[in-house]
C-alpha cells in the first residue's frame, strides 16, 4: 500500500483499484481497505461486482460521466475525518481515477491524505487469457476522444504502428464511437502484415467473457465493444495452440 499524500486532515481517501471484475482477481490491500472504509464511492457498474464489501457501510454510487463529481465528494467526504474508497475498475492510476483525484485536490487545497491502491489492469488480465501477448515494448491507446482530441489519437496510433510496439487499444468502440477502430486498424496496416496477431477479450474475467484470436485483417469481423481490449502484435508475435505469444528476443541469444 502506498501512501501518496500525507495531507494533514483526519479522514483518508483511498483510490482503490478493484482490477477487472471477479472478486478473486482483487489485492489483498484493495480487500484491506475496502473492508475498513466508512463509505464507500464509485461507479454503479463497478459497485455492482463487489456487493460482499459494501454491506453495512454507507454507498454513494452514480452513472458513467459522473467521475468529476465522483471525486469531488470523495474528497470532501474524507476532509470531514471518514475514511473513504473511490472504487476505480482496473488499475486507479491508468485511465481511471487517480489522476482527477489529485487534480482537483490540488485545485481545492483539499487537506485529507490520499493513498493510491493498485488493482490489476485490463492490459495485464486481458494479456494474460491471451497468452504472452506483451513480452516486448508495448503502447497502450485509448481510442476514446472524449477527452483527447481524433488527431493527437492518431499521431498516437501511426506512432507505435511505425516502431512495430505491440499496442494494447482501450475503449476500442461504443454505442457513439463506431469509426475510430475501423481507422486504427487502417493505420496499422500501412505498417503491418495483414496477418498479424490481433486478441480481443471482452469483460475480462467476468462470467460474459470472451476471447477472441484473429489477424489484423480480420479483426472487424469480430464483436468489439466499450468493455473490450484489442492486442495488436508487433512483426514478431505469433500464434500457437490459440494463444498469442511476442517473442522477448530469448531464441537470438540461446539455444531454446
Amino acid at each position: 500500500m502506498e501512501k501518496c499524500n500525507n495531507g494533514s486532515g483526519r479522514g483518508t481517501l483511498s483510490v482503490v483499484g478493484t482490477g477487472p471484475g471477479a472478486v478473486k482477481q482483487m489485492t489483498l490491500a484493495a480487500c484491506e481497505v475496502l473492508e475498513k472504509a466508512d463509505v464507500i464511492i464509485g461507479y454503479k457498474t463497478y459497485l455492482e461486482l463487489i456487493p460482499a464489501f459494501l454491506e453495512g457501510k454507507e454507498v454513494i454510487s452514480s452513472e458513467m460521466m459522473k467521475e468529476v463529481d465522483r471525486c469531488r465528494t470523495a474528497l470532501a467526504t474524507a476532509e470531514t475525518g471518514k475514511n473513504v474508497a473511490l472504487v476505480s475498475g482496473g488499475d486507479p492510476g491508468i485511465y481511471a481515477m487517480a489522476g482527477l483525484v489529485y487534480e482537483l485536490a490540488r485545485e481545492s487545497a483539499n487537506s485529507c491524505r490520499i493513498e493510491i491502491i493498485p488493482g490489476l489492469a485490463a492490459i495485464n488480465s486481458c494479456a494474460a487469457r491471451l497468452g504472452a501477448p506483451l513480452m516486448h515494448d508495448f503502447a497502450a491507446i485509448s481510442l476514446s476522444d472524449l477527452l483527447t482530441p481524433w488527431d493527437l489519437i492518431e499521431k498516437r496510433l501511426a506512432a507505435a504502428a511505425m516502431a512495430d510496439f505491440v499496442t494494447a487499444i482501450y475503449n476500442p468502440r461504443s454505442k457513439r464511437r463506431t469509426d475510430q477502430i475501423v481507422r486504427a486498424r487502417e493505420i496499422f496496416l500501412a505498417h503491418r502484415a495483414a496477418t498479424t496477431p490481433v486478441g480481443i477479450v471482452t469483460a475480462a474475467t467476468r462470467e460474459n467473457e470472451k476471447i477472441t484470436v484473429t489477424c489484423l485483417a480480420d479483426m472487424l469481423e469480430s464483436e468489439i465493444g466499450m468493455q473490450s481490449t484489442v492486442i495488436i502484435g508487433n512483426s514478431q508475435t505469433f500464434t500457437w495452440n490459440d494463444l498469442i505469444i511476442t517473442p522477448r528476443g530469448y531464441s537470438g541469444k540461446y539455444r531454446l
